[in-house]
């Protein structure tokens, strides 16, 4: 038996200091979408998250809370499960950095660093932004308001003097252009490979991957009065989910290197820079993809604390639905760009896109054929080239996404699929099988089956952003749950004419504010 192709793609993983909000949300969505894209188009998947549990930034946190750091955490990380399993995510594994086998999987890392020669003792002296967990040049900072000195992420810094691990990151200037040369796509969208290569070229210096100043981390091995730097911590959680550090076993031998490393814009750095750098010091290959997506404002306004206008995950979908929310979120922003949340387009999006275009088509066609064809899909007597056109519109579908999906162009890929979804509109439109039904009932079950059989093919395809909406189309026309993998899709899965339908009802409903019901 030939052995399944596979996947491996990770979210990064959360860090604990305050409830996940709209963002976390965004990007793990999009990984699972990516992960049942190819999970239905049978690869052998696996899918990591996590949460990040140590560095100042937590003690600092659990400490305002008046908790033991890891109660904090304890805490913290439940509710990110919790938002996974709210959002029907289908991720294979949850890591926590506090987590015996991540510390056994970091000190390990640390230990081929050190014995590589990339790792040496001497003093940090510089600029230390705590919220970014992340050291600057003094030629990065801007100044504030008051004259305190601020990150590029408008962070502020303090001046930092401690005795410090480095890691000669400089050494691995070259090897990361090419590496950057050689792999054209590695880091994705280019406009983020351009500034990951623009910081390498413009000089590394080594990195400070230590502190002593605060004891909420990894211990380093054999100097446990340091702690390591928490992105030489946090980034190994991708090595940690399949099992390193023993690299003989069969999940990190099928699955290393991860396809994608999943990030948004602002940690890019880390994860296409240092990460690598880690990795290729460490005589381990480094990802196969970098991917940073962009940011959500909130009705045009950047989305922040102060201005009290944080996107809760939990309510947005309380209020409009789970399938609806996955599907905007996938549809609305090209993928990898900064987008808008507004109750506006989600609305829109909900009553023009799922409701009237798909839904419709599918409540307007199955009821036909509920109540003209003795609510059994109807034979089939010769297909025209008006039939032929819209089956093979349905028919090439899988191609064209798959080729999308591999750039995650998610929204193009989405945009595919509802053309067809439009024009098969379009098509029942014109044939009008109510008038059929009265001049030439053979024709009207012809259409009704090819209106039907596209519904079919949308509803395999859908199932990797909408599972739950996409199973309940399908069981409107009683396809078999062991049918309903992309192998399915084409020509090869047609409707079998003859199988009786229920009562069919409605997938999608319209939205309607409350105080309008």
């Amino acid at each position: 038996m030939t052995a399944k192709p596979t996947f491996y793609i990770t979210t990064p993983i959360y860090y604990v200091n305050d409830i996940p909000h709209i963002g976390h949300a965004y990007t793990t969505l999009a990984c699972d979408v990516l992960a049942r894209f190819k999970r239905l188009d049978g690869f052998d998947v696996m899918f990591l998250t996590g949460t990040d549990e140590h560095g100042q930034k937590v003690e600092k946190s659990a400490a305002a809370k008046g908790k033991d750091p890891l109660k904090f955490c304890d805490e913290v990380s439940e509710r990110f499960r919790e938002l996974a399993k709210f959002m029907n995510i289908s991720n294979d594994d949850f890591v926590r950095t506090t987590e015996q086998r991540h510390k056994l999987a970091c000190q390990d890392l640390w230990r081929k660093l050190e014995a590589s020669g990339n790792i040496y003792l001497d003093k940090y002296a510089g600029w230390y932004s705590v919220r970014d967990e992340a050291y600057y040049a003094e030629t990065e900072l801007t100044e504030g308001e008051g004259g305190e000195k601020l990150a590029p992420t408008g962070a502020p810094v303090e001046w930092v003097e401690e005795e410090s691990y480095f890691f000669k990151l400089s050494a691995w200037e070259d090897a990361l252009l090419k590496w950057y040369e050689n792999m054209p796509e590695t880091v994705l969208p280019k406009s983020r490979k351009n500034e990951v290569k623009s910081f390498v070229e413009g000089g590394l210096r080594d990195l400070s991957v230590s502190r002593t100043s605060f004891s909420w981390g990894v211990p380093v091995p054999d100097n446990e009065k340091h702690i390591m730097y928490v992105w030489i911590d946090a980034l190994t959680n991708y090595m940690t989910g399949v099992g390193y550090p023993d690299v003989g076993n069969e999940k990190f031998k099928k699955f290393w290197p991860a396809d994608i490393n999943m990030v948004g814009k602002d940690i890019v750095r880390f994860h296409a820079v240092y990460w690598p750098a880690f990795l290729m010091a460490a005589g381990i290959e480094p990802p196969k993809r970098v991917f940073a997506h962009g940011w959500w404002t909130n009705e045009g306004q950047k989305i922040s604390k102060s201005l009290g206008n944080v996107i809760d995950p939990f309510e947005i979908v309380e209020e409009f639905g789970l399938d609806q929310v996955r599907y905007f979120l996938m549809r609305e922003v090209p993928f990898g760009n900064d987008g808008d949340f507004s109750q506006m387009a989600m609305i829109n999006r909900i009553n023009s896109d799922l409701a009237n275009d798909l839904g419709n088509l599918a409540q307007r066609s199955l009821s036909m054929i509920f109540k003209n064809c003795d609510g059994k899909i109807p034979d089939v007597n010769g297909f025209t080239s008006e039939d032929e056109k819209i089956l093979a519109a349905a028919d090439n579908l899988l191609p064209q996404v798959r080729e999308l999906m591999e750039r995650q162009s998610i929204n193009k890929a989405i945009e595919v699929i509802w053309k067809v979804v439009g024009d098969c509109n379009v098509y029942f439109a014109g044939q009008q099988p109510w008038t059929l039904k009265k001049t030439n009932p053979e024709r009207m079950g012809t259409v009704l089956y090819v209106t039907a059989e596209v519904v079919r093919q949308i509803g395999i395809l859908i199932r990797f952003i909408m599972p739950d909406s996409g199973h309940k189309l399908l069981d409107q026309i009683n396809i078999d749950p062991d049918k309903r993998g992309f192998e399915h899709l084409g020509s090869t899965g047609r409707l079998v004419s003859g199988i009786s339908l229920d009562k069919p009802v409605g997938v999608f409903p319209r939205y309607i504010k409350a105080e309008d019901k």
